[in-house]
């Protein structure tokens, strides 16, 4: 998606969106969906309010409650239900960009959701999942032809939408903010911080990529392989060690102001940044980076991704990647599954588990895995940090083209997310791999 043309019609900004679905399938689906709505926001304890005749981002209207518990409004329940039974999650969201339904903290309401998502849908309807869940269109596989097109959704929208909620370093991933670390049997644990301050967010974001830098032996003359290159933040840190890095990306908007900013901090001789899929990358390097990148790989070329590292990395090298994670069956569990997230927001991604990063790199890899910190925690206050600071420059965002469903797009995909990580449905890791030197 681009930058929205101020004539073109809803309708024609987001073809599809505003059909509701219709027909007597629709209308049982409906029937099944209010019934599992009925039971899964009782268990939930979250409270319904019923709004007929009020506009998505009226103010919720007195109705007696607790009013700490999550609540969701439905403007339009017939189209709620309708979306819901017809597209399941995806037509959830897809109702909430149409404001059929909306909620006074839907960070709350999705945190709760998220925190009983495998149980929300009967075990019988979870047997079946195969059966009723969209597939992904065959043109969001990520092969060498085709991936460039779906990091471009998303990554080439527009530079400056990005500076509107992202901190000075322009770092599009989680922070790491200076909590106590836990030890478990295999694996240190960040703790959760609290509402943090904002102005401690680029220091945070600073302690993530220098602890990548650590972690991956980043110093004087290191060879270094980044795949993805955000903005450049992490060239430039790892280029002031004084290394020499290469960075590929596939986003030419974030090529274009990473190589500006790189130039800006005087490290343009230490630092190519080339338009290149990682899977064409020659070379050999000391170290290799990545960060929040192997999501967008698609699990088909996990593999693929972990073997280029592999061919590419020294004897004896390191490699130090961030990864979004999910429990491993329920990443078995939704696998083939087509989600709101890939529909809207990255097409071809998925998420990996850990223990499937840590099979697929054992097996086809000289490379095994010698650390790995979790910090979920962190990753839902980095997005509730990013919602406040994107609805703060809600009028920024107008100024730049965009429409107030991809406001409440990206609102939604933001809170969304933070759910997830606020939950423990999905977490993040920072995790070193060591290539065996023989």
């Amino acid at each position: 998606m681009t930058a929205l043309v101020s004539t073109t019609t809803a309708t024609e900004t987001w073809p599809g969106l505003h059909d509701v679905p219709s027909g007597p399938r629709a209308t049982v689906a409906a029937s099944i969906a209010r019934r599992i709505f009925d039971v899964a926001i009782k268990r939930l304890h979250v409270r319904v309010v019923i709004s007929h005749g009020t506009a998505a981002g009226d103010p919720v209207p007195g109705q007696p409650g607790n009013t700490d518990e999550p609540t969701i409004v439905l403007h339009r329940p017939d189209e709620f239900y309708r979306r819901v039974g017809s597209d399941g999650l995806i037509g959830f969201g897809e109702g909430y960009l149409t404001g059929a339904w909306d909620s006074p903290d839907l960070g709350h309401l999705l945190t709760t959701m998220a925190s009983e998502i495998t149980t929300i849908v009967p075990d019988w309807m979870q047997t079946m999942r195969r059966l009723y869940v969209a597939r992904a269109p065959h043109f969001h596989r990520n092969t060498v032809h085709q991936t460039r097109d779906n990091i471009s959704h998303h990554y080439d929208l527009s530079n400056d939408l990005f500076r509107t909620f992202l901190d000075p370093t322009m770092s599009y991933s989680s922070a790491l903010f200076d909590t106590p670390h836990a030890s478990r049997a295999d694996h240190a644990v960040a703790a959760a911080p609290e509402h943090v301050d904002p102005a401690v967010f680029e220091e945070a974001q600073a302690r993530k990529i220098e602890r990548l830098l650590d972690q991956a032996g980043v110093g004087e003359g290191s060879r270094v392989l980044e795949i993805g290159t955000g903005w450049g933040e992490l060239a430039i840190r790892a280029a002031r060690r004084g290394a020499t890095v290469h960075s590929v990306t596939l986003s030419s908007e974030q090529q274009e102001l990473a190589r500006e900013l790189v130039a800006e901090a005087g490290y343009a001789d230490a630092v190519d940044i080339e338009l290149l899929d990682y899977r064409l990358v020659e070379g050999t390097y000391d170290a290799v980076l990545s960060v929040e990148m192997i999501e967008a790989v698609g699990h088909e070329y996990w593999q693929t991704y972990f073997e280029k590292i592999d061919s590419v990395l020294a004897p004896g090298g390191k490699v130090a990647i961030q990864a979004i994670t999910m429990p491993h069956d329920r990443m078995l569990a939704t696998k083939r599954t087509y989600t709101w997230i890939n529909k809207y927001i990255f097409p071809g991604g998925f998420l990996p588990s850990v223990e499937v990063i840590d099979q697929i790199t054992r097996d086809h890899t000289r490379m095994s895995v010698t650390d790995r910190l979790s910090f979920g925690g962190h990753y839902a206050e980095t997005l509730r940090l990013w919602d406040t600071a994107f609805l703060q420059h809600r009028d920024r965002v107008r100024e730049l083209g965009f429409d107030q469903t991809f406001e409440r797009m990206w609102h939604f995909y933001l809170e969304y997310s933070r759910g997830g990580f606020a939950s423990g449905y999905i977490d993040v890791n920072q995790i070193t791999f060591t290539k065996d030197p023989a």
